[in-house]
């Protein structure tokens, strides 16, 4: 199968392009950008006057809910999400039910995700067995079938002992480690940010420092090991400031902020909305404008959705009692577009935050409009404004702070591997050539 895609501003932040051009797929790759090779012909062309065609998204944390929590979401409903939002590839988390700990859960993850013809699949292995904390996985077996890394989610560890363990099997066997930094007695019983905020609702605090304590850890045992570490979902200033100073001095570090932590802070708590109940918390205005500064610089290596969707009843509770986390795989890309413009930034600068600097912390082959790749690939339409509604999301989570407000910047077509996953039926940008 031979695809043409005509008349887009092609966008891929890889190789800073930014122009008009065609893009030349051949056997589910990219065959060339810009000029047709040699005794090309399309078996399909698609118009895309007016779109944007960029890499697909990379994702660096979607909860696909399955095996065990599928009353809250199912592969089939997430994977829908994925593509319709433009994602192409993600890293899902393994705190499953059982968690992904042993190497044929992750298999049957991986194959039944193959199936559905949707996102590429890499999964986080658990980093402990059960993520109890109290054993190592089998990591060797969990990276040979397939894990990208190795995570405890939102799981605790009991003790740094612990931690220091599995950093250094990891480093002997260059596997990266993912942590989200937040010190468990700290943070324990907290399901707000340590402010006046929280202390006028009468909400039980997570202060800064249950993440700046974890993350001075976390980088004493990189610098000890030699450990390669991804911190995830980073959301004070101030843990901001130790990560820039850890990579100035040469730490195999990197980094992720979730979109809502871009757009909210724990003023869009004040109405108790339980869609805003997030692990970790929201914090203050100050602590978010660091977090979309600390993005375009590039001190945050990516931004990511978080992607938690979680079932109604969960959060038609009070606020202090909800399940925190929120649906975002169809969000990522308009607010990160929205980002981008109030950044000031260019739309390559903008797109790499969700593209080829995710699929370099992963370390997979994503990201690129380059010859050779495959052909994952999001047109989308920057200037289309949509209102977020339960009925406009994919996903079988409706839970986000967002519902309601409109967005701008819809997903008009995806390509995995060459192939229409999701498609806007828009005979303005489709046409079968004859």
């Amino acid at each position: 199968m031979r695809t043409e895609i005509r008349g887009a501003r092609v966008v891929d932040p890889a190789a800073n392009r930014d122009e008009a051009a065609s893009i030349y797929v051949a056997d589910g790759r990219i065959a060339a950008v810009g000029r047709a090779p040699d005794g090309f012909r399309a078996d399909e062309t698609i118009d895309a006057a007016g779109l944007v065609a960029c890499p697909g998204l990379v994702d660096l944390s979607a909860r696909l809910r399955e095996p065990g929590y599928e009353y809250k979401a199912t592969l089939e409903s997430e994977m829908a999400a994925a593509v319709a939002g433009g994602v192409t590839t993600l890293a899902c988390p393994p705190d499953t039910d059982p968690p992904l700990d042993e190497p044929g859960l992750v298999e049957m993850l991986t194959r039944r995700a193959a199936g559905l013809h949707g996102a590429r699949v890499h999964p986080l292995g658990a980093l402990t067995t059960g993520l109890k904390g109290e054993r190592l996985a089998e990591m060797a077996e969990l990276a040979e079938a397939g894990c990208v890394g190795f995570f405890q989610g939102n799981a605790p560890l009991p003790d740094n002992a612990t931690l220091l363990q599995a950093m250094r099997y990891a480093a002997t066997f260059g596997y990266t480690v993912w942590l989200r930094p937040q010190d468990p007695a700290l943070a324990a019983g907290g399901v707000a940010h340590e402010g006046e905020i929280a202390t006028r609702l009468g909400l039980a605090p997570i202060p800064v420092i249950a993440e700046t304590v974890a993350v001075r850890t976390i980088l004493e045992l990189v610098e000890a090991t030699g450990a390669r570490v991804h911190l995830a979902r980073l959301s004070a200033a101030a843990a901001v400031e130790l990560v820039a100073q850890a990579k100035a001095r040469g730490a195999p570090l990197t980094c992720d902020v979730s979109v809502h932590h871009l757009h909210l802070c724990d003023r869009d708590i004040a109405d108790f909305d339980s869609n805003a109940n997030l692990a970790p918390p929201l914090r203050d205005p100050s602590d978010r404008e660091r977090l979309r500064r600390a993005l375009a610089e590039g001190t945050i290596d990516a931004a990511c959705s978080d992607h938690t969707p979680v079932d109604d009843d969960a959060k038609l509770v009070p606020f202090g009692e909800a399940e925190p986390g929120a649906t975002a795989l169809e969000l990522l890309l308009p607010l990160v577009l929205q980002w981008g413009r109030e950044r000031g930034l260019a739309l390559p600068a903008t797109l790499a935050a969700v593209t080829v600097h995710p699929a370099r912390v992963l370390g997979v082959a994503a990201g690129s409009l380059a010859a050779g790749v495959p052909a994952d690939i999001c047109l989308f339409d920057p200037k289309r404004p949509w209102i977020v509604r339960p009925g406009a999301l994919a996903s079988q989570g409706k839970n986000t702070p967002f519902l309601g407000l409109e967005l701008t910047g819809r997903v008009v077509r995806t390509l995995v591997g060459g192939r229409t996953v999701h498609a806007v039926r828009e005979p303005a940008h489709e046409k079968v050539a004859p």
